[in-house]
């Protein structure tokens, strides 16, 4: 669901994926490798929206913005499911956890972590690896590299995603059993205690 407003079309890079019951709107740019899901809406109306290489925006997210402002979700930005990023910006290979709702001029800086269901209010500006959580959200310690590896990790799954996606996904009918063959899938990612526990 791919829709022009007052000229504006989104440009994406073939590479990128942007799911059927997505929709984005308008003035809109998605790079290299970017994954978009479903109930994902990315609305180009008031402002431009640039999503750098890399980025994702999961499941029921929404990106938009106050009339006039223009935001940027750098490269590998990892957008979590039901997060609002609402005219604010998103740095390089950061972490935006679930149902977390980012205001206004909001600055999240590189390989940031925010927790899920945080809220940042508008014109707050977080410098390079901050942990963040709460509501207001405020910054807890410093993100370590064992953290920010996990990270790139999970992000580089949503990065292979777009290319599984083309290859793999289809509109079918569902089964109406289980095949007695039905294969079990592999565990190839883990929580970051696991992670840790595995060093």
């Amino acid at each position: 669901m791919i829709y022009s407003f007052k000229g504006y079309i989104p440009v994406v890079h073939p590479s990128s994926f942007v799911h059927p019951l997505a929709a984005v709107t308008g003035n809109v740019i998605i790079g290299k490798n970017c994954y978009i899901g479903p109930g994902a809406a990315i609305r180009g109306d008031w402002g431009e929206i640039v999503l750098e290489d890399g980025v994702n925006v999961q499941e029921n997210c929404t990106v938009h913005m106050f009339p006039g402002k223009s935001i940027v979700l750098k490269e590998s930005a990892h957008v979590g499911h039901g997060a609002v990023i609402h005219g604010a910006n998103l740095g390089r290979n950061c972490l935006i956890g679930m149902n977390t709702v980012i205001m206004d001029d909001a600055e999240i800086g590189d390989e940031c972590i925010v927790g899920a269901m945080s809220f940042v209010k508008a014109k707050t500006i977080f410098p390079k690896r901050s942990l963040i959580v709460g509501n207001p959200a405020k910054i807890i310690k410093e993100v370590s590299d064992e953290m920010i590896h996990w990270k790139t990790k999970g992000t580089q799954l949503y990065q292979q995603l777009p290319a599984d996606c083309f290859e793999s996904l289809q509109e079918v009918e569902p089964l109406t059993e289980i095949p007695k063959d039905r294969p079990t899938q592999e565990a190839f990612y883990k929580t970051l205690e696991e992670f840790k526990e595995n060093r």
